[in-house]
């Protein structure tokens, strides 16, 4: 019985390793003959068709998020915008003529410019070199003798690229992209930059022309709009392209976004504050290409996600009217409409909501424009900037430092009355020169000729009395008075979220006497 079930289990093992090996063997029947297939039948036109594709990966950069004012107003944001590059491609120079000459004049007429550092112009109706400084060395460098003329030096290099129609406008389109492609290369991977911001009417035009230009890429691309001009612009920021210097600062923060050599990354203000909350996360896109350089299909690999948006404390509205006050006062100033005349160039306002500490508008001028900085500023207008003695990139409202001034006496009342040195019922007379020290006097003595005579604190804070706040600083001392603009922030940062706060300093004993210096009675008085 056990001998009769032993074979029987025999026979089932073989019979299942029989199924399996016929399995095998099917399925290694079927590889070869789709290897053959591949590699015999259908080998040679598989061969002539990886000879004439290419594949290359391109970024799809995110779209950085939007600033905007507490009313959900655009400050800045980002529109998309179209630009055009070209790869290289393995066709004769006859086809990619004929596809440059498309792509100017498709560009041309519909008002869209194109990169030009051709050193020969045309116009208006005669040949000559736009700049004699280098143009032996640029002989030189295309073999042309150095007698030609710019007409001869026009024809040579129409030859050298192998343009063969007559017009010679077009032949200038022409020369313009292929000098461009000798002098900043490009290859199968990397491409080169002809237009960007181009009209959507250009980019559709092309797109529908697509088979007969040759390499040619049309790249949607997000660019930052600064929607209100210079108004803002310390608190905003601008962005520019990303240097040595961010990618050390952006690695002591732990950034961790990825970032290339080409792109665009917040420099000051808010742009650069909230960086890693307004940049997004950029996409790849696959493409395909025949050997002539047509596009043969494409697709997105990875999606991209947009930035954040960032919603600031300012109010648009208060902030324009803001900064036109400042513009209008200081003028004022200068023109002698506030009784005396003095040469104001500057200044900071600040308006803040007094119950929450909130920011409703700050201003600083003179001002500068964000948007100058996006593609690259000029060095004749950052060399303006840089230069100016005013300082324009600078943000008077939180970066410079200047005394209070009568706004102090404030600190000073409340100090008073915290120490006990006074009291609200106290009246001190002030008779015009205060009798101590270096005998300062009131500001109402340089103009009247008499003091304020008898004021309580009330009375002191709205005369702005001098000689009522010299006494009772006197009377509480240095330290006190120290401790009590302390109390209040003096001497420290606020905290706001801009980079590049000064701190400022507040009078004490310790700074004077660190430089070898009694505190005098004297110093208190004008601390």
């Amino acid at each position: 019985m056990k001998q009769t079930k032993l074979n029987n289990d025999l026979k089932n093992l073989n019979f299942r390793f029989n199924v399996l090996s016929v399995i095998v063997y099917i399925i290694g029947v079927i590889i070869l003959i789709r290897l053959f297939n591949l590699q015999i039948i259908n080998g040679q036109q598989y061969r002539e068709d990886s000879n004439t594709r290419l594949s290359r990966e391109s970024i799809i950069e995110a779209a950085r998020g939007s600033i905007l004012d507490r009313s959900g107003n655009a400050l800045v944001s980002t529109d998309m915008s179209f630009s055009l590059e070209m790869y290289k491609t393995k066709v004769e120079d006859e086809q990619l003529n004929a596809s440059i000459l498309l792509m100017t004049t498709t560009l041309e007429n519909n008002g869209d410019g194109y990169i030009d550092e051709f050193p020969i112009s045309i116009e208006p109706f005669e040949y000559h070199f736009e700049s004699e400084e280098t143009l032996t060395k640029w002989k030189n460098k295309y073999k042309i003798p150095e007698a030609a003329s710019a007409e001869e030096a026009f024809y040579i290099m129409r030859d050298k690229y192998k343009i063969q129609t007559d017009d010679i406008r077009d032949i200038r389109r022409i020369l313009a992209i292929r000098y461009t492609i000798n002098t900043k290369g490009y290859s199968t991977t990397k491409s080169i930059e002809i237009a960007n911001e181009i009209s959507r009417q250009s980019a559709v035009q092309l797109q529908e022309r697509s088979e007969e230009l040759t390499g040619v890429n049309i790249v949607i691309e997000p660019i930052r709009k600064y929607h209100v001009g210079s108004m803002a612009s310390h608190i905003l920021g601008y962005m520019g392209r990303i240097s040595d210097r961010d990618e050390e600062e952006l690695e002591k923060r732990g950034d961790i976004y990825e970032y290339q050599p080409s792109d665009k990354i917040g420099k000051t203000g808010i742009e650069k504050v909230f960086e890693e909350y307004l940049r997004g996360e950029d996409g790849k896109k696959q493409i395909d290409m025949s050997v002539d350089g047509t596009i043969t299909g494409e697709y997105t690999s990875q999606e991209a996600i947009g930035g954040a948006d960032v919603v600031l404390t300012i109010d648009s509205n208060l902030q324009k009217i803001t900064e036109n006050a400042l513009v209008a006062n200081i003028q004022k100033i200068k023109s002698g409409g506030f009784s005396e005349t003095h040469n104001a160039k500057g200044g900071a306002v600040v308006v803040t909501n007094v119950k929450t500490g909130e920011i409703l508008a700050m201003a600083s001028y003179p001002d500068y424009e964000p948007s100058l900085f996006y593609n690259g500023i000029s060095n004749e207008k950052y060399a303006e900037y840089n230069n100016n003695s005013l300082h324009p990139l600078n943000n008077r409202s939180i970066q410079s430092l200047y005394a209070p001034g009568s706004t102090f006496k404030m600190i000073t009342a409340i100090a008073a009355l915290e120490t006990g040195v006074t009291n609200t019922s106290e009246r001190i007379n002030d008779n015009g020169r205060y009798p101590a020290a270096h005998r300062p006097a009131c500001w109402y003595f340089n103009d009247y000729g008499k003091g304020h005579g008898y004021l309580n604190v009330s009375g002191a804070i709205e005369k702005s009395c001098n000689y009522f706040f010299y006494e009772v600083s006197n009377r509480m001392g240095i330290d006190n008075l120290e401790k009590y603009a302390r109390y209040f922030g003096l001497g420290q940062k606020t905290g706001i979220e801009l980079y590049s706060e000064a701190s400022g300093t507040v009078a004490n004993r310790t700074i004077t006497e660190s430089k070898g210096t009694s505190w005098m009675v004297g110093d208190t008085l004008v601390a």
